[in-house]
């Protein structure tokens, strides 16, 4: 049985890969420079998803915040690093935020779990 997870990784490799190789070169230019503002740099990766997690809450776009929650826990984020970046999602952006705490409390544990596995 597909998870809602699994889905949504096929759902958005497959759509990028579409965008990617559309032949529209300004797509990969932004997806590019999209790549990079999450590396290593000043700020660690992990960092970085972790605020890209608390804009995508504030800004209430399910899809990031299940990429960028998979992401920072890719990057070695634990429970209690993304409970506390929900926190700050929810002070930021008060409770119109909290649908989208729902959904990523959703799904947290897969990606906890699913990780875990990986390691």
């Amino acid at each position: 049985m597909k998870s809602k997870v699994t889905e949504f990784k096929k759902y958005r490799t497959d759509m990028n890969d579409k965008i990617l190789n559309s032949g529209f070169r300004d797509f990969n230019k932004f997806f590019a420079l999209d790549n990079k503002a999450y590396i290593d740099g000043a700020l660690n990766a992990k960092t970085k998803e972790l605020m890209g997690l608390v804009a995508s809450m504030v800004m209430r776009c399910n899809d990031c915040i299940l990429y960028h929650l998979d992401r920072a826990v890719q990057e070695g984020a634990d429970r209690n690093e993304l409970y506390e970046s929900f926190n700050i999602a929810l002070i930021v952006g008060g409770s119109i935020v909290i649908p989208h705490l729902r959904f990523a409390m959703e799904n947290i544990d897969e990606l906890l779990n699913d990780n875990k596995m990986e390691s």
